[in-house]
């Protein structure tokens, strides 16, 4: 994949562009002063998440006294 850098102040009003190249497979940096601060790559499935809401069900319950007062803190109280 080849690696092009951008500076920040050019990347407004061509993002759109910039994502096009992406796209081809050209992974954009975009830089702030010279300094690398983003970075544009192409979305995989890598990205997605495998995770399903609701999924740890019932796998924990919250005690009862979660919400007392710490008894480091009783000074405080």
């Amino acid at each position: 994949m080849a690696t092009r850098a951008v500076e920040l102040a050019q990347v407004e009003g061509r993002l759109a562009s910039l994502i096009q190249e992406v796209g081809t497979g050209t992974e954009v940096v975009i830089t702030r002063n010279g300094q690398p601060v983003a970075r544009l790559v192409p979305a995989t499935a890598e990205t997605s998440s495998d995770r399903v809401p609701g999924s740890a069900k019932g796998l924990f319950t919250v005690p009862d006294d979660f919400d007392a007062p710490l008894e480091d803190f009783r000074e405080y109280m």
